[in-house]
Order: structure tokens, then sequence, then C-alpha cells
């Protein structure tokens, strides 16, 4: 009971300090649960063995339920995210690296005279190309590629960068539920359903998609106009938007190698998605980006004087997201080692009143937004689905109405802290994550309704009364 008790109250606490900037989210990432922790096993409540995964990650060694035990889960939490942050170093090297060489150039000034100034164009862009882009099911990638080509424009235009980050995690939400992305393939594995599964999903991710390009997009453009006052721009005004002041930055421009820096990134990407239907072609995501950056460098750069001056002006970028990265690393070892990911999972499943049994599907979906908020999708659909799916088979509900209602709570899991790549979106586009999580959480609010409306009506989340 003290350790429920300590989970919410960690949560609870981490939330604040993030959100009212009490704390900054790498300092509240460590020392938050490392607090907690130390508090459960002073307390004599901490349970080194209930999480499996961690239990197995110690290779069969016995550990001793105790402040020795800090060590192992702060290398496992670690352990667990060391690819993802690796990864994060070489792709963000990379894409600074085309920025540099001006690669997205072409692309700022195309959209700008599209736009002509026009702010509604800009966002319901950004909507479409962040919707079109999130279907490879990688948020970095994603993340990468859209604020590469948006936030020059959103910068020249003086708009909100807040609705560039905003627009981004809402479509990757969205197109994330596709099976290549993750959270769905678990469900289907946890639960034992097939693809079709997808074709139940597919009316409210539909919906949801467009709910986002002319619903929130144009609410954001039409503030916009009224901020900016901006509808229209003469071709001197345009042209101006997109020249190069700085002698630094036409300097390290390569124009010439336009054509072999955009066939190397779209090599890459399409290699990157590709891989994910294609196990044959498929390499670890590390290696491309590490192997495209050293070619990047190579070859617009060959001086050696210039490849450590590209590193070392955009390492600073990289290096700030891994750290925070592994500081999520680190909350969730110290989270799900210390017990206190389980005493909160086995709390989900019994805090429900069995009078409720008839609307068990509508109880998961509700739950699963702070489920998957809260813990990781692996936590999530490993270790609270198979208890939440046995108490719904004995009150009438099949597997496929239990997977569907898991999945309804992807609406708010790309705004928890334990996502990695959500790191890269703020820092590139210099969000606070407090006022971020609570700008999007309002309309991703939307996307949940939509989401569970879509398989009630479509009967695919019966609520009934057992018999």
């Amino acid at each position: 009971m003290l350790l429920t008790i300590l989970a919410y109250a960690m949560i609870a606490i981490f939330m604040y300090v993030v959100m009212s900037k009490k704390m900054s989210p790498l300092s509240a990432l460590v020392m938050v649960p490392l607090i907690f922790t130390i508090i459960a096993f002073f307390t004599g409540v901490a349970d080194v063995t209930a999480d499996p995964a961690f239990v197995k990650s110690l290779g069969g060694e016995k550990i001793a339920n105790n402040l020795s035990a800090i060590g192992p889960m702060v290398l496992y939490g670690i352990n667990q995210t060391a690819k993802t942050g690796i990864m994060l170093l070489f792709a963000i090297l990379y894409f600074s690296i085309m920025l540099d060489t001006g690669l997205f150039d072409p692309i700022t000034e195309k959209m700008i005279r599209f736009a002509k100034g026009d702010p509604m164009k800009v966002l319901m862009a950004t909507a479409i190309v962040s919707a079109a882009v999130s279907m490879n099911g990688d948020g970095t990638t994603t993340t990468l590629i859209v604020v590469s080509a948006f936030l020059p424009i959103y910068q020249k235009l003086n708009m909100k960068v807040m609705n560039l980050g905003v627009l981004i995690i809402l479509q990757n939400t969205i197109m994330n539920l596709l099976p290549w992305g993750g959270p769905t393939a678990r469900a289907m594995s946890v639960l034992n359903v097939g693809s079709e599964i997808l074709a139940f999903l597919a009316p409210g991710m539909i919906i949801s998609l467009l709910y986002v390009i002319f619903i929130v997009a144009p609410s954001m453009g039409r503030k916009e106009r009224q901020r900016l006052g901006i509808t229209h721009l003469s071709d001197q005004e345009m042209t101006k938007l997109t020249e190069i002041s700085d002698p630094e930055k036409e300097a390290i421009r390569r124009p010439d190698l336009f054509l072999f820096n955009g066939i190397m990134t779209i090599i890459l990407i399409t290699w990157l998605v590709a891989g994910s239907f294609i196990p044959a072609i498929q390499v670890p995501s590390l290696l491309l980006f590490a192997v495209g950056t050293i070619v990047a460098l190579m070859v617009n750069y060959p001086n050696l004087k210039d490849q450590s001056k590209r590193i070392g002006d955009n390492a600073g970028d990289a290096v700030q997201v891994v750290i925070l990265v592994f500081a999520a690393g680190i909350f969730m070892g110290l989270f799900q080692g210390s017990g206190m990911a389980n005493a909160l999972a086995q709390s989900f499943t019994t805090i429900i009143p069995k009078q409720l049994a008839g609307f068990w599907g509508l109880i998961i979906a509700l739950l699963s937004a702070p489920g998957t908020f809260f813990l990781s999708n692996d936590g999530f659909y490993y270790g609270i689905m198979p208890v939440l799916a046995q108490a719904g088979a004995r009150y009438g509900f099949d597997n496929m109405s239990m997977a569907l209602a898991s999945l309804m709570g992807q609406a708010f899991h790309l705004l928890s802290p334990l996502v990695a790549f959500i790191y890269l979106l703020l820092r590139l586009t210099g969000l606070d994550m407090g006022e971020w999580q609570r700008t999007a959480g309002k309309y991703a609010l939307g996307i949940f309704i939509i989401f569970i409306l879509t398989i009630i009506l479509m009967g695919h989340m019966p609520i009934y009364i057992p018999q």
C-alpha cells in the first residue's frame, strides 16, 4: 500500500515541478525518482523482484533489497535508452550538417512563396507534411525532417514555434497507431489479435488527421493572422525573407552539392522506412545515421578543420538531447526497479468497482491514458494489460475489444517525459516542456475523444452489463 502511495506521489511531484518550472526536466528526471526510491528502501517497501524485465536484466544474479540495488536500477534504465540516445546523437548531427549545407533552403523558399505570408497556409502545410512523414512510425525522423524544413519558415515569418511543436506531435501521435509504430504491435502480441485491428482503428485515425488539418491548424492560423496582420507579401518581401545575410552561414552553404545531399538524405530515410517492412534490408538506424554523418562531413567539408568546426558547432544541441534521454532512462530504471511501477499497475486493477464491469472497455480506454503516459509502452502492455484483459474476459469482453481500448490512451502517450524523442523536439524548437504539454494536451484530448467515439459507435467496444 505504501509503495503505491509513493508511486502516485512521485508522479504528482514530478509533474508539478516540471510544469510549474520549479525544476528543469533534467533535474526532475534524476532527483525526484532517486529521492522516492531511497524513501522506499528506508521504509522497507521497495521490491526489486516486482518487475520481471529488471530481474531478467540481471542475468540470473540475485540482488539485495536495499540501497545497493540503486546502481543496477540506474544501469538498467540507461541500457534501455542507450541505443536511442546514441542514434539521436548521430541523427541530430546529420540533419544539422544538412541544414548547414543549405539542403532545406529551397524547401523553405518554396513554402514561403506558397504561403505568401499567410500563416494559415504554413500551419496547414505543417500538419499535412507531419502526417505524411509520420507514416514511417519513427518520431525522431519525423521531428528532424519537419523541424528542419519548417522552423526557418516560422522564424522568418515571426510565427509561434509552439504551433509547430504541437502539430508535429499530434500527427505523429495518430500515425503512431500504425502496426510498425510500436504500441499497436505490442497490443496485438499481448492480446493475440490479428492485423484486422488496423481496419478498426483506421476510421478514428482518419477523422483525427482531418481534425488536426482542418480544425486545429486553421484555428491556430486564424490567431496568427490576427496577431501578425500579414495575409500577403510582395515578391520583394519574400525575396528578402529568403536571403542569407550572415556571412558565416553563407560560407558553409554547399549549393553545388545540393543534388548529392538530397539523394543521400532520401536514400537514408527510404532505407529507414523500408527496413520496417523488409527484414532482409533492415539496418540499425544508429548505423545508418552514423555512416550518413561521416559521408556528409567528408563530401561537404573535406578539410579536417572544417569537419571539426561543424561537429563542434552542432554538438551542443545533440549532447543536450542525449543527456535528457539518459536521464529519462534513469527515471525509468528507478521507477521500475524499485517496484513502484508495478505497484502503480496493480492499483489500476483494484480501484475499479465490480458494479462498473459492463463499462470495462471504456474503463480500460480511460486507464490507458495515464497508464501509457506515466509508464513505458512495454510496462503498460506487458505488465498491466494481461491483468486487465483477464478481468475483461470474466466480464464478457473479447481480446479485440481490450486491444482497441488499450490503444485509446496513445492520444497522450507522446507527451510523456519518458518518450525520448520529445527532448529532441523541445530542444530544436526551444520550447518549454510544461507549456508544450499543456498546449498540446488540450488538442490531444480531442483526438482521444474521437478515438473512443469511433470504436464505440462502430460496435468495437461494447458497453453492457454481464449476465
